[in-house]
């Protein structure tokens, strides 16, 4: 029985990491970097290049990457500190029900990216290898989909394994990849870049640094919470995020100016160095889909209440099944979703500083639903998807934080009246943008005066 019941729990999916199975610095940072050499940063890589000259290009991804280091700096933090994966987090922040909208939106949006990432190794090794034959695609859709699935399944040590295997492969083949191609190229790097349209500003390529991965950077704690310590966990993090991003988006620009496409795979392809450019290629998507897999089951078995296994298994079924479709017609929905996660992190950082009690017991008292923290969530994507100014993930988090914070200020004030309150500010908040100032008038004194009507309850 006790050994069943330490199989059951070795990702501790229910509980807080003890310090008995906190890993070295090392090791963290392996994991974190190989959850960060994601090929679709590639793509980004691509855009910047595009759009930056060598200078702008790197503005951009000291900027990008600064924001995305604090951002995921804070979750690594809470995530070690706390020992909790990014769900149980959520249970204290958003309630015990109100955890199942991050788990949805994290676990659905993971499975989709695990899709298109296993297409983007079957599409193109299919192409090259095998003729590009719809049987061939499929087979390595699957091959890989298997493989994938069966390291996110056995949880944090096969991710580790694989880590320590594809890190140091990928960054040493890739890097060598792109100095060949730098040096087959017209002049210095600084040349290359200078054939760039000019049509990207810095903050807007830092945009498209900091959405490369906000969305899989929200996913931290799941990882960091296996640090030693807070600190270790923070600084594996973030020197993880800017190495691994950087050294994604410098793949992606070579490959734009030397063939013109997004991907190092082309660029070693172009270098006759084939079976290297699918080995990298499939370690380099390796790295990150077993991470979003391992996220996918965590969410779906906080929402079901089932075990880790199984919902890493049907992530991986769901997400292998639909991987062509996904990657063909799903990128632009996916894209619209990493805006949605910035809001949840937001709050998963605001609520472990502002109720550190809250986080220091194995048995919290647990809300159903924080309200706030949800309004939060909602409006933080609405807002980061409609607003066409700054940075959207930014824009996002801003205003989880205020309705998070709002929230606070009111169940502190006056706990029995915080729904009346609640009403009142998404109310007032939505009928600024669409009614009328005297239709706003009316609404806001009704909401004022039910509010009143519940203060006048309450004793003195």
């Amino acid at each position: 029985m006790e050994k069943e019941k330490k199989v059951k729990d070795v990702d501790f999916a229910d509980s807080a990491v003890p310090s008995s199975a906190r890993k070295n610095v090392v090791t963290m940072f392996m994991i974190m970097l190989g959850f960060t050499f994601f090929s679709a940063s590639m793509w980004v890589g691509q855009q910047l290049a595009d759009g930056l000259d060598f200078w702008g290009f790197l503005g951009s991804l000291i900027l990008g990457g600064i924001i995305l280091g604090i951002y995921t700096g804070l979750l690594g933090y809470v995530g070690a500190k706390t020992g909790l994966s990014l769900d149980l987090l959520s249970q204290r922040a958003f309630g015990e029900k109100g955890s199942y909208l991050p788990s949805a939106m994290t676990s659905f949006t993971q499975i989709g990216w695990f899709g298109v990432g296993l297409a983007m190794f079957a599409i193109p090794v299919s192409k090259e290898l095998l003729g590009g034959s719809t049987a061939a695609q499929w087979g390595l859709v699957i091959l890989a989909g298997v493989c994938m699935t069966a390291s996110a399944y056995f949880g944090i040590e096969s991710l580790t394994i694989v880590s320590y295997i594809a890190v140091p492969s990928v960054a040493i083949l890739g890097t060598i990849a792109m100095v060949m191609a730098v040096m087959r190229g017209d002049g210095t790097i600084i040349d290359q870049f200078a054939k760039s349209s000019g049509s990207l500003t810095i903050i807007g390529g830092a945009g498209l640094v900091i959405g490369s991965f906000v969305s899989g950077g929200t996913a931290t704690p799941n990882f960091a919470r296996f640090a030693k310590d807070g600190k270790a966990g923070a600084i594996t993090t973030v020197v993880a995020f800017f190495i691994g991003n950087s050294l994604m988006f410098f793949f992606g620009a070579v490959s734009s100016i030397f063939v013109g496409g997004n991907d190092i795979f082309e660029v070693m392809v172009r270098l006759n160095l084939f079976y290297l450019a699918v080995l990298v290629l499939g370690l380099n998507i390796w790295t990150t889909n077993d991470n979003a897999l391992y996220t996918a089951g965590l969410g779906l078995a906080n929402i079901f209440h089932q075990r880790k296994k199984p919902m890493v298994l049907l992530s991986g079924i769901i997400g292998t099944v639909a991987s062509v479709w996904l990657y063909y017609n799903f990128c632009g929905w996916l894209n619209i979703l990493n805006c949605t996660l910035p809001p949840v992190g937001m709050i998963l950082v605001l609520a472990y500083f502002m109720n550190k009690k809250d986080f220091e017991t194995d048995q919290p008292k647990l809300k159903t639903v924080d309200w706030f923290a949800v309004a939060g969530v909602i409006l933080g994507a609405i807002v980061a998807n409609l607003l066409h100014w700054g940075i959207a993930s930014i824009n996002g988090m801003v205003v989880a934080a205020v309705c998070y914070c709002v929230g606070q200020a009111v169940n502190k004030r006056n706990n029995n009246n915080a729904l009346g309150m609640f009403l009142a500010f998404i109310l007032e908040t939505c009928s600024g943008l669409f009614i009328s100032s005297d239709s706003r008038y009316n609404v806001c004194i009704t909401l004022h005066s039910y509010n009143f009507r519940n203060e006048r309850k309450l004793p003195g």
